[in-house]
């Protein structure tokens, strides 16, 4: 499917820190890059557009602070855009509210595969054509009915006639420590009986 890459507008190799070293913003691209393979963006030509655009943003708040590393700026700003991105697309699925729309975008984005059949559209708000943006609404998740409040009354349980006459032996047992040790010789006796008559 032909789709148009010309919406997001950030010119490839402009990308110019003025602040922090190039170790750092490698890093940050690398997070990113990490970020979109995990949510199967894997056009490298759309990476390349959704890199920059991420690390421009994080580059203008690393000026602002210094102090902030570039990979934690750019996590956030990637965070930040796809949100941004997942409000705009499912936003109008009155189902999802605002402070879930994060988990729902995200599911609704691998359900609907849209990194495979759209592959230019993902965090382009210009170009989300319309079977992408239905199909990640009709994908995101729907929340379950209410959950009822129920109880339980508990129940002695019954384990049988055999299991009364077990507790009266050892209830009896316990009375005449005399009558368990010699319950417990014949018991031995009787094993070692018992494996000398079938070895022999």
């Amino acid at each position: 499917m032909e789709q148009s890459v010309d919406s997001i507008e950030v010119p490839l190799s402009s990308f110019r820190p003025r602040t922090g070293t190039m170790e750092a913003w490698n890093a940050a691209y690398v997070r990113v890059e990490d970020y979109l393979r995990a949510h199967r963006i894997h056009n490298r030509l759309h990476q390349s557009r959704i890199i920059q655009l991420v690390l421009e943003r994080a580059a203008r708040r690393h000026e602002a602070d210094p102090s902030l590393e570039p990979t934690t700026l750019a996590a956030q700003e990637m965070d930040a855009l796809m949100d941004e991105w997942f409000a705009q697309v499912i936003g109008a699925n009155s189902e999802v509210t605002k402070d879930r729309v994060a988990i729902a975008g995200r599911v609704a984005l691998l359900l609907s595969e849209g990194p495979q059949k759209w592959p230019f559209s993902f965090m382009d708000p210009a170009n989300v054509p319309d079977d992408f943006r239905k199909a990640m609404q009709t994908s995101s998740m729907v929340a379950g009915p209410n959950m009822n409040v129920s109880s339980m009354v508990p129940r002695e349980i019954d384990l049988g006639a055999l299991s009364e006459a077990a507790g009266e032996t050892l209830e009896r047992f316990e009375k005449w420590p005399l009558l368990r040790t010699l319950a417990l010789w014949l018991v031995f006796t009787g094993t070692l009986a018992a494996i000398f008559y079938y070895t022999r």
